[in-house]
C-alpha cells in the first residue's frame, strides 16, 4: 500500500511588522515569526543591525528567595560582524566586558517596573545577529527587551524607550553613527518613560551643564516619540497579564513585630559600627524566630530589611540623621594614601568609612596588550582592571 504525504506551506499567520524612524534611520520590529514559545519575541531591525529580543518566565515563583529573580542577557554573536572566534576551540567564549556592561544597563531600567513581590524567574535576552556599526545594537537590544516584555503577558509597568546622544562639533547629536562617536566630547545613554528620564550613563569630556540638560531634553523628546509608537504595538497585541503569587507577610505579624521590636532594631542600628550593629540585630532576630517559628529563613530576612528600612526611612524624614548618627549633609570620614606596596609599579589605599579600596598598578610594553574577540573595530585593549571582591570585604565566610 502506498502512502503520500502531503506538504503545506507555514503561512505565519501572526506576524507582523512595524516600521518608524529612530535618529533619522528606519528602525523596524517584526513580531509572530520566530521563537513561538517564548512569552514574547521581537526581532529588532535598526539600519541593518538586527537583534533577536526574548523574555520567558517560570511558571511557579521560586521558593526560598528574598528577592525578584531577573535575569537579563546581552549576546554579542561574532557572527553578526562576519568573523570567527579566535581562540583555538574556535568557538564563542563567555561574553565579553562591553556586553555584560550592556546587560546591566538594560536591567537597571527594567528591574524596578516589576512588581517588588513577584519570585517567578524572568528572563531577556537579547542576540545580536547582525551588526551595523551606524546603528546601535546596544540601543536596539534595550528598546527590543522592553517592548517584548511590554506585549507579554508577564506583569511589567512598561515600556521604557533609550537613545544615545552624541555631542560632535558642538552639535547635538541622536544615536551617532560610528565616525560621529569617534569624534563625539559626549557619550550619553538615557532610558526614560514618557514622564520622566529613569536612567543616565554617561562620560563626556568636560562639557558643560547646560550642554548636558540640553542633550538629556533632546534626547527624551526623541524617547517620546519612540514611545508612541512602542505603545501602539502593545495596545494592539499586548497580552493580558498573568497573575502571579505575591510573597509577602501577613499584615498582621508584621504590625506585631514592629510593636515588640522596632525601639531594639533603632538601638542596634544607632551605631557607625557595621560589626557592631550586625552583632546587636542577630539576638532580635532570634527572637523574632522564636515567637514565629513557622516563618522560613527566607521570611526572616525579609522582616529584617522591612524593620531596618522603616528605622532608616523615620530617622530621615522625622530626625534628619542616618544609622551613624550623621547628618544628611555630612560624608563620612575620608583618607588617602600612595605607594603602601614596596615592590608594584603603583599602588594606593582610599578609605571612606569602613568601606576601603586597594589599588595596584602594573605597567608593560605594547606588546602586553590585550587581544579581543569583539564584533567591534577594537583588536586589543590596553588598559585592563580587575575588580576582586573576596568574601572578607564584608565579614563573610564566604565569596561576594
Amino acid at each position: 500500500m502506498a502512502i503520500e504525504f502531503g506538504s503545506r506551506k507555514e503561512t505565519f499567520d501572526n506576524f507582523k511588522v512595524y516600521e518608524t524612524m529612530l535618529a533619522g534611520r528606519p528602525f523596524k520590529v517584526e513580531m509572530g515569526k520566530m521563537c513561538g514559545l517564548s512569552n514574547a519575541s521581537a526581532l529588532i531591525r535598526y539600519g541593518e543591525t538586527c537583534v533577536m529580543c526574548n523574555v520567558v518566565m517560570s511558571p511557579k515563583p521560586r521558593e526560598g528567595v528574598d528577592f525578584f529573580p531577573l535575569n537579563v542577557e546581552y549576546e554579542e554573536k561574532l557572527y553578526a560582524a562576519g568573523r570567527i572566534p579566535g581562540s583555538f576551540m574556535r568557538r564563542e567564549g563567555r561574553p565579553g566586558e562591553r556586553a555584560i556592561l550592556t546587560s546591566r544597563v538594560v536591567d537597571r531600567p527594567m528591574r524596578p517596573l516589576f512588581p517588588k513581590e513577584m519570585r517567578n524567574d524572568v528572563c531577556i535576552t537579547m542576540t545580536v545577529m547582525s551588526l551595523d556599526p551606524d546603528c546601535s545594537p546596544e540601543i536596539a537590544g534595550m528598546i527590543g527587551a522592553s517592548l517584548v516584555t511590554a506585549v507579554s503577558d508577564i506583569p511589567w509597568n512598561g515600556p521604557i524607550g533609550g537613545v544615545q546622544v552624541g555631542l560632535v562639533d558642538g552639535e547635538i547629536v541622536l544615536n551617532p553613527t560610528k565616525e560621529q562617536r569617534e569624534r563625539s566630547d559626549l557619550a550619553l545613554t538615557l532610558a526614560a518613560s514618557m514622564e520622566k528620564i529613569v536612567m543616565i550613563e554617561a562620560g563626556a569630556n568636560e562639557v558643560t551643564e547646560e550642554v548636558m540638560m540640553d542633550a538629556i531634553k533632546a534626547g527624551h523628546e526623541e524617547i517620546k516619540k519612540l514611545l508612541t509608537f512602542m505603545n501602539g504595538i502593545v495596545a494592539e497585541i499586548g497580552k493580558p497579564k498573568k497573575s502571579f503569587t505575591p510573597v509577602e507577610l501577613d499584615h498582621a505579624l508584621l504590625a506585631d513585630v514592629y510593636a515588640k521590636h522596632l525601639e531594639d532594631v533603632k538601638a542596634a542600628m544607632n551605631t557607625d559600627d557595621k560589626n557592631v550593629r550586625d552583632a546587636a540585630m542577630l539576638p532580635i532576630m532570634d527572637a523574632i524566630a522564636e515567637e514565629h517559628p513557622e516563618l522560613s529563613a527566607a521570611d526572616l530576612d525579609l522582616i529584617s530589611y522591612k524593620l531596618q528600612k522603616k528605622v532608616v526611612r523615620t530617622w530621615l524624614l522625622e530626625e534628619g540623621k542616618r544609622v551613624d548618627g550623621r547628618g544628611i549633609n555630612e560624608i563620612r570620614p575620608l583618607a588617602a594614601e600612595v605607594g603602601v606596596l614596596p615592590r608594584v609599579h603603583g599602588s594606593g589605599l582610599f578609605t571612606r568609612g569602613q568601606t576601603q579600596v586597594l589599588s595596584i598598578a602594573t605597567l608593560a610594553t605594547l606588546s602586553m596588550s590585550q587581544k579581543l574577540d569583539t564584533i567591534w573595530e577594537e583588536t586589543e585593549k590596553r588598559y585592563m582592571h580587575h575588580y576582586n571582591f573576596p568574601g572578607y570585604s564584608v565579614g563573610s565566610y564566604s565569596g561576594a
